[in-house]
């Protein structure tokens, strides 16, 4: 089993003091104590009703949904930033090792799900190795429907800026929007069962939140 996400997470945050500039770091680290003190944000999708779906694009670019991704299958839909956010690789590759092969010997598909472009799906599954499904969800259309999208703040927005980063250039809608971290748990006739979103993007579901998830709501 991999390391848990959060220490990974942690040891990539401490890293980060030595390769980023303290001004960036700062707005950083500002905008997740906000994310923390905001919480969860109300009207997420509950539990029990039908998973949003939408026309997404796979990394060549071609739509797709997540009914023709799915086949019919149970899905573990793992929402996230973008290929440049070190967080997400950290989750997703995280994911490929301690879940990836096991759901697909169950029947079980994992999708990841985020608002850019489809060369940054691409870039995020080639430089992870990652066998499932990446798709992009331009204009955040089921992130809205599910209730995690998000915008970060002007100092963040400028820290970013700072380290080379718009994402209104990465993102497939050409808007700074991007999703809260979220992981949903979709049963084969694609009811959402499960839900963890976590608004401070430096934190994540963990792989055995969602084996237990999963034993709970798929059996």
């Amino acid at each position: 089993m991999t390391m848990p996400i959060a220490d990974q997470a942690a040891a990539l945050t401490k890293g980060m003091a030595g390769q980023v500039p303290a001004e960036a770091l700062e707005a950083f680290q500002a905008e997740q104590a906000e994310l923390d003190a905001a919480g969860v944000p109300a009207g997420i999708a509950e539990v029990g009703t039908p998973m949003p779906d939408a026309s997404l694009l796979d990394v060549q670019g071609n739509i797709t949904t997540l009914k023709q991704v799915r086949e019919d299958r149970p899905a573990v839909v793992v929402f996230y930033r973008g290929a440049w956010c070190p967080y997400c690789n950290l989750a997703l590759r995280t994911y490929q090792r301690d879940l990836a092969g096991e759901l697909d010997e169950r029947g079980i598909a994992l999708i990841a799900v985020s608002p850019q472009k489809p060369d940054g799906s691409l870039t995020m599954a080639e430089a992870n190795d990652l066998s499932y499904a990446v798709l992009s969800d331009p204009g955040n259309v089921i992130g809205r429907a599910l209730g995690i999208v998000t915008r970060p703040s002007d100092r963040t927005q400028g820290a970013q800026a700072s380290l080379g980063l718009d994402l209104a250039e990465v993102n497939a809608d050409g808007t700074h929007d991007i999703v809260m971290p979220t992981v949903a748990v979709v049963d084969a006739a694609g009811v959402l069962r499960w839900i963890d979103v976590h608004p401070n993007y430096a934190t994540r579901t963990e792989s055995a939140q969602i084996r237990a998830a999963l034993g709970e709501a798929i059996g």
